[in-house]
C-alpha cells in the first residue's frame, strides 16, 4: 500500500505543470510539437488522397486508353457474341417486344400514320440492329471493366507496399482521431456503422452493392448466391464486429462501452 504524502497529487501535479509552463524551453517544445503533428496530418492526408487517386486514376485511363481500344479491335474482327450473359440477351428481347408492340398499339388507334406489316418489321429490324451495337458495347464496357479493375488493384498493392512510411503515420493519425473522440461520439459511430453492415435494413444495401458489381463485370446476378452471401458474411462481420468490442473496446475505453450500451437499449 502506498503512502499518502504531505502534499496531495492533485496540488503536485499543478505544481509540476505551472513549473513546465514557466520553462523557457516549454514555448520551443510546443513549436516543436505542433509542427510534428501538422507534418503528420498533411502527409496522412495526402496519402489517403493518393491510395483513392492513384487506383481510380489507373482504372480510368487504362481502360480508356489500353484495354477498350485493344478489345473493340479484337471483338470486332473475330465477330463475337453479343451478350455475355442470359440477363443481357433478356433485356434486349424485351425492349424489342415492347418496341413492336408499341408500333402495333399506335396503328391500331392511329395515333401515328398506317404502317403497313413489312414497314413494320423492317423498323423492327433496324431497331435490333441497333440493340445488337449496344449490347455489344455493353459487353466490352463489361470485360474493360474486368482487366482495368485488375490493373487498379495493382496499382493499389504497389503503393500499399511502397508506402510503409506512410502506412505508420495514417495509423498514428487515425489513433489520435480515435481517441480524441468523445465517449458518446465513439458509441455514436459504432452504432451507425453495425446499423448500416450489418444491422436489419442491411441485407437490402448488400444486395444492391452485389447486384451493381455484378452488372460491372458483367456477370449474370445469381440470387441464390447473393441471398447465400447475405446469409453468412453479415453475421460473420457481426460476430467480429462484438468479439472486437468485448476484446478491445472494454479496455481501451470502459466508459464508451457503458455509453454505447445506454444508446443501444
Amino acid at each position: 500500500m502506498k503512502k499518502t504524502g504531505f502534499i496531495p497529487r492533485s496540488i503536485g501535479r499543478t505544481i509540476n505543470k505551472i513549473k513546465s509552463d514557466f520553462n523557457p524551453q516549454s514555448e520551443q517544445q510546443f513549436v516543436q510539437d505542433y509542427r510534428v503533428s501538422r507534418n503528420r496530418t498533411t502527409t496522412a492526408v495526402k496519402f489517403l488522397t493518393m491510395l483513392v487517386l492513384v487506383p481510380l486514376l489507373t482504372q480510368i485511363l487504362s481502360k480508356q486508353f489500353i484495354i477498350s481500344p485493344i478489345l473493340e479491335r479484337v471483338r470486332g474482327e473475330n465477330t463475337p457474341e453479343i451478350f455475355l450473359n442470359s440477363e443481357m440477351e433478356e433485356e434486349a428481347l424485351e425492349e424489342l417486344k415492347s418496341f413492336e408492340r408499341q408500333l402495333k398499339f399506335n396503328n391500331l388507334v392511329h395515333q401515328a400514320p398506317l404502317l403497313s406489316s413489312e414497314v413494320i418489321e423492317e423498323k423492327v429490324k433496324y431497331k435490333a440492329l441497333k440493340l445488337a451495337e449496344e449490347f455489344i458495347g455493353k459487353s466490352n464496357n463489361a470485360i474493360s471493366n474486368v482487366f482495368a479493375d485488375l490493373i487498379s488493384l495493382i496499382a493499389f498493392g504497389v503503393v500499399i507496399a511502397t508506402s510503409k512510411r506512410e502506412i505508420v503515420m495514417i495509423k498514428s493519425f487515425m489513433d489520435e482521431i480515435v481517441y480524441g473522440l468523445s465517449d458518446s461520439a465513439k458509441a455514436f459511430l459504432i452504432i451507425l456503422f453495425t446499423d448500416i453492415f450489418v444491422g436489419f435494413h442491411s441485407p437490402h444495401g448488400w444486395e444492391v452493392v452485389l447486384e451493381g458489381l455484378s452488372e460491372h463485370l458483367g456477370l449474370a446476378a445469381n440470387r441464390s448466391a447473393i441471398f447465400l452471401f447475405i446469409a453468412t458474411f453479415p453475421v460473420i462481420l457481426d460476430t467480429i464486429f462484438k468479439y472486437w468490442i468485448f476484446r478491445y473496446l472494454s479496455r481501451l475505453s470502459p466508459s464508451a462501452l457503458a455509453t454505447l450500451k445506454e444508446m443501444d437499449e
